[in-house]
């Protein structure tokens, strides 16, 4: 099977360990991307994976797209042009004190992407799956159009399109709302993560539980099959407690609630778990298990450095199952 990602992918620098950025003088580079993450991951489940973007024409840009490679990703659709390659900074928390994040990704070669820059009907060709995120359509009205033709030519081919409708405030500056660009690329959607409060921020629809609201948004949206969503409870920075839910308009499939009590990586984690949803999807004819199954991936990438899973499908497996016990394997 063949699955496309769309999106940028940026170079992450992080102090050592749980440094403070004022304690360090030299920083860990990784690179990673919300829909890069979910390819890196399906590559690892031993899919087929390619992901689309754009990247400045230099060394780091030519990294960028080695390090994909390196994971098993598809990158022969990957543009490159002018612009620059999008920067975050993470510093990693412990215990009582939290992780922060500083992005600097302002005019990113990525945001310069036209609505016509990438030929859909070849890269999707053949393509069993098409993945997208709030992220994108959010960096600019160039990005926004040229997924909407994405997912327009999924629709055509006939393809499942699945979205993590994620909103961050402070990245939507070139003149557009969320409310505006939003519904026309939620209507070609498949499966939609996103919480009730979400629903309710961009779409209007209200719902006074998970339920009534995916009803709503399914009833907007008729394209949308499966809702879905996580719950994290935050003890501390170095301890969580982390479920999911699988909507498809009738039942909501509940995964267990993982205890994780020594956190290694946060970020990268709700891309895990749309990952393993996506493989769920493809490849059991079981809700049940396919949303266990994404709850223990996302569970696992926790426990492991860098933006993406690294973890493998009997991994992922054999957390699913219960057991958590970290047994050394022989």
């Amino acid at each position: 099977m063949k699955l496309i990602t769309f999106g940028e992918v940026m170079l992450r620098l992080s102090p050592p360990g749980v440094d403070r950025f004022t304690q360090t003088d030299s920083l860990t580079m990784h690179f990673g991307g919300t829909e890069a993450n979910v390819a890196v991951s399906l590559a690892q489940f031993g899919m087929q994976a390619a992901h689309v973007t754009r990247f400045p024409d230099h060394a780091l840009g030519r990294s960028a797209a080695g390090y994909l490679r390196k994971y098993g990703v598809d990158t022969q659709h990957i543009q490159y042009g002018d612009g620059r390659l999008g920067l975050y900074f993470l510093e990693t928390g412990a215990g009582s004190r939290a992780s922060q994040i500083i992005y600097d990704r302002v005019d990113s070669a990525f945001a310069r992407i036209g609505a016509n820059s990438i030929d859909w009907e070849t890269v999707l060709s053949g393509a069993s799956w098409f993945h997208w995120t709030g992220i994108t359509p959010a960096l600019s009205q160039g990005a926004a159009d040229c997924l909407l033709a994405g997912i327009q030519t999924a629709n055509r081919l006939g393809i499942p399109v699945s979205a993590d409708i994620v909103y961050r405030s402070n990245l939507w500056q070139y003149g557009k709302t969320p409310q505006e660009i939003m519904p026309a690329l939620t209507q070609g959607c498949t499966l939609v993560l996103g919480s009730k409060n979400l629903f309710s921020d961009l779409y209007g629809v209200v719902g006074s539980t998970f339920q009534e609201s995916g009803r709503a948004l399914m009833k907007r949206f008729p394209n949308v099959r499966y809702i879905t969503d996580t719950k994290r409870r935050s003890i501390s920075a170095s301890h969580n407690q982390l479920a999911a839910k699988l909507f498809d308009g009738e039942t909501v499939y509940k995964s267990r609630t993982h205890d994780i009590k020594s956190i290694t990586d946060r970020i990268g984690t709700g891309d895990a778990y749309m990952a393993g949803l996506i493989y769920g999807l493809l490849t059991f004819n079981d809700l049940q298990r396919t949303v266990e199954f994404g709850a223990a991936a996302s569970a696992l990438k926790h426990t492991i450095p860098g933006d993406a899973n690294l973890a493998t499908i009997s991994e992922v497996e054999t957390l699913a199952n219960g057991d958590s016990s970290g047994k050394l394997k022989r």
